[in-house]
């Protein structure tokens, strides 16, 4: 029974003490409640005074707003009215413009019709004083007029003809001077030696029991000989001497090498023969070689393509009226460069243009074309510039110059080919030569006589004075000199002197 007790006591415990709790924590929820109901009542108080405050500021700014908006629009209205009465009067200063150009123009018609009135009494006189003077004259006007532009004319191509020479003196007089000093300059600085070295084609003997060795039994060495080097050999009356003959210049230099080491030698048969052959061409490729580079190195060209030093190795045994075109080609880049460098122009562009300009004479006998386009097609497969290019091309004026190195280039090439003792030629040559230049001058009309001075350097024209006026020698001097330069081949320049005299002859008695 009393755990019976006990444990109602306890439950009975439970209930009070749950009762009390809940008792508590339901007036704690009242409390907050009316906490929460409070804060929120307030809240609402305070934005509804917000929200009138706001609606009053807000009416506030709109009639502000409209305030300003009726300012600027009285502004505005106001501006209008100006614009208005401004434009009010721009129209009726332009009435009044219009008005006054209508009585302008009326004033200018009026005065038109007394011009008008006035000019054709003005033809009426002039023809009548046209017919007045034809009458008097005995002349038509168109002839008066013919006569006259026919004296006006004439005092015109005097004065022009005076002119020119005038101008033609002062020019030649300033820019000779000039030239003189670099040209004297360049050639006084090179001091080369005359070149006078030429392809040797005939190789001399010691003994006349030779020349049958060298044909051979049957003319198998000879045919052996010849087939190897591909030249002609000449035996001949010549005593103690055989010619070798050959239009490229690289295979007679090997064969004239390769002949006279089987003279020396004295064994000569067909295996020799193309042993030596062989050797001949090997010393001529490195002979070839170092000249082209001994050229380059001479000059100061560096960094040449190697085909292009070849080539102008090659140069060594090619020759053109006596003269050594690998010396011309380093005396040519050597004079080019010094006047180069007294212009201010591109000095490695000048000596390399005068360097190269004549390598198409190397292969020249191999390729169809005129030596300075075979050369500048070779300098522009290898790379060269292409001021250079040009230089190669136009230094015998068959394209344009494109540069200043070019005209140095062609004037340096003149120079080292007209010194005396560059260059030599056979007498028939000459004489062929001198008789041309005459002939073609003399096929010229007005033209009497013509002389070739100075072994072919100048041609004096005598014209007859009354088909030639001053201006037309002018004329004719540079048609002759176009002439000479595309129908003939000659070295250095060729001046042309036009000369027109007339003489009057009477006798006193």
């Amino acid at each position: 029974m009393e755990v019976v007790a006990l444990i109602v006591v306890g439950l009975v415990g439970l209930i009070l003490g749950a009762a009390g709790t809940w008792s508590y924590a339901n007036s704690q929820n009242n409390k907050r409640r009316l906490e929460a109901e409070e804060a929120v009542a307030r809240l609402a108080a305070e934005a509804e005074a917000n929200a009138r405050q706001t609606e009053e500021q807000a009416r506030e700014n709109a009639l502000q707003i409209e305030r300003e908006a009726n300012k600027m629009a009285e502004r505005r209205r106001r501006e209008l009215e100006r614009e208005e009465d401004r434009l009010q009067k721009r129209r009726e200063d332009i009435d009044n413009r219009v008005e006054r150009l209508d009585q302008r123009e009326q004033q200018i018609n009026k005065r038109q019709s007394r011009i008008d009135k006035r000019f054709t009494e003005i033809e009426e006189l002039h023809a009548q004083r046209v017919s007045e003077l034809q009458r008097i004259a005995e002349m038509t006007s168109e002839e008066a007029r013919e006569q006259l532009l026919h004296v006006v004319e004439e005092e015109a191509r005097q004065d022009m003809a005076r002119k020119i020479r005038e101008v033609d003196a002062e020019l030649k007089a300033t820019a000779d001077e000039r030239a003189r000093d670099i040209i004297s300059l360049a050639v006084q600085r090179l001091a080369s030696e005359h070149v006078s070295e030429i392809s040797v084609s005939v190789v001399t003997l010691p003994s006349e029991e030779m020349k049958g060795r060298i044909i051979g039994r049957n003319g198998r060495n000879i045919r052996a000989f010849e087939q190897a080097t591909g030249v002609d050999v000449v035996v001949d009356d010549t005593p103690e001497a055989v010619t070798i003959s050959s239009f490229n210049p690289i295979r007679r230099e090997i064969a004239k090498r390769t002949l006279a080491k089987l003279v020396l030698d004295g064994r000569i048969h067909p295996a020799r023969i193309e042993k030596l052959v062989e050797d001949a061409r090997k010393e001529v490729e490195r002979t070839i070689k170092d000249e082209g580079e001994r050229a380059m190195y001479e000059v100061g060209v560096p960094g040449l393509h190697p085909e292009l030093v070849k080539l102008v190795g090659q140069l060594k045994f090619r020759t053109s009226y006596g003269q050594n075109q690998h010396a011309h080609a380093i005396e040519t880049a050597n004079i080019a460069g010094i006047i180069a460098a007294e212009l201010g122009a591109d000095v490695q562009i000048a000596k390399m243009g005068g360097l190269l300009h004549d390598i198409g004479k190397a292969v020249d006998h191999e390729v169809e074309g005129t030596h300075s386009a075979i050369g500048a097609e070779l300098a522009k497969r290898y790379n060269a510039p292409d001021r250079v290019v040009n230089c190669i091309a136009s230094h015998h004026h068959e394209v344009e110059q494109e540069c200043v190195e070019a005209a140095i280039v062609e004037a340096a090439d003149a120079i080292s080919g007209a010194r005396p003792g560059a260059r030599r030629e056979s007498l028939e040559a000459y004489i062929k030569r001198v008789k041309a230049l005459e002939d073609l001058a003399k096929g010229f009309e007005g033209v009497e006589q013509s002389y070739a001075l100075q072994a072919g350097r100048e041609v004096r024209i005598i014209v007859r004075p009354e088909e030639i006026d001053d201006l037309a020698t002018l004329k004719l001097a540079r048609d002759i000199s176009r002439k000479i330069e595309e129908s003939m081949q000659y070295p250095g320049q060729i001046k042309v002197q036009v000369i027109r005299e007339t003489r009057a002859t009477d006798y006193a008695r």
